[in-house]
């Protein structure tokens, strides 16, 4: 009969050190699209397993939802355990499920039943996207997620007397008001510091410049440009270019037409040229 139907029906007692936990958490997290592995160092004893460290898997074959101990692996392993670990044994497996959960697959199966096949050998499943994370150990003769394991950080603990640390502070309501109100007064005296308004006085001057100068630049503004205006009708003077043919003529272009008390109108010419004709005669 095989040591393994020698144990009890039930959940294996499994205790693992809170840094070893941490560590193939981080292996895991390293890879987070293909699965790592490694083994699980520590003791067997009295039915309870406790794993105390680990050893990554380097040069497994790893693939998207699988992995595998290579011969290269193996060697490695050992190497670390027997260097590090001599006097401890392999007492389990661990490897990644990146995002699709904490189980045993079938590859996993065959991993755990030719390599750790020893009654309290167990495996150890991660899921770095979920934080998932579960032990799996042998019941009888089957293969089972354990209910109960315990993570312990190895380090001890410590009586309830006196550990001859320091009392903490205890916070004073008082003390704390009394600091907020000279706070508060303190930064009254600024504001009423000369040079404090000042600068105040300076800098909303600034702003108001900035503003202003903004404002010329990008608004469009409106040019006013003065007309001449006739003072008894009210509209605006216009200016009229010179006749060139009256100007050669020698006649001048205010002529103003001469109405008698016939109603005849009659045009006065300009003296000056009269004598002009008269002078050409002679």
């Amino acid at each position: 009969m095989s040591s393994r139907s020698k144990r009890k029906d039930g959940a294996a007692a499994v205790r693992i050190r809170s840094d070893v936990a941490r560590r193939i958490r981080q292996h895991a997290r390293s890879n987070s699209k293909t699965e790592v592995c490694g083994v699980l160092i520590g003791r067997a004893d009295d039915g309870a397993t406790s794993i105390e460290a680990c050893i990554a898997g380097i040069n497994a074959a790893q693939g998207g939802a699988h992995v595998t101990f290579t011969q290269d692996t193996w060697e490695h392993i050992y190497k670390i355990k027997d260097r590090d670990y001599p006097d401890d044994r392999i007492v389990g497996w661990y490897h990644s499920h990146p995002g699709f959960g904490v189980f045993l697959s079938d590859h996993d199966t065959f991993i755990h039943r030719n390599f750790f096949s020893s009654a309290q050998q167990v495996a150890w499943v991660y899921d770095p996207h979920s934080d998932e994370e579960g032990c799996f150990g042998w019941v009888g003769e089957r293969l089972e997620r354990l209910a109960n394991f315990s993570i312990c950080d190895g380090k001890g603990g410590e009586g309830a007397g006196e550990t001859g640390k320091p009392e903490p502070t205890v916070f004073d309501t008082e003390n704390t008001k009394a600091r907020d109100e000279e706070i508060e007064i303190g930064a009254q005296g600024s504001r009423n510091d000369p040079l404090h308004m000042v600068v105040t006085a300076l800098s909303y001057v600034s702003i108001f410049l900035l503003g202003a100068l903004m404002a010329w630049y990008l608004f469009p503004r409106v040019a006013v440009v003065g007309v001449p205006v006739d003072p008894y009708t009210g509209q605006p003077l216009v200016s009229r270019p010179q006749d060139p043919a009256g100007a050669s003529s020698g006649q001048t272009a205010n002529a103003e037409p001469n109405t008698g008390s016939k109603g005849k109108t009659t045009i006065q010419k300009n003296p000056g040229s009269a004598k002009g004709s008269n002078a050409q005669r002679q």
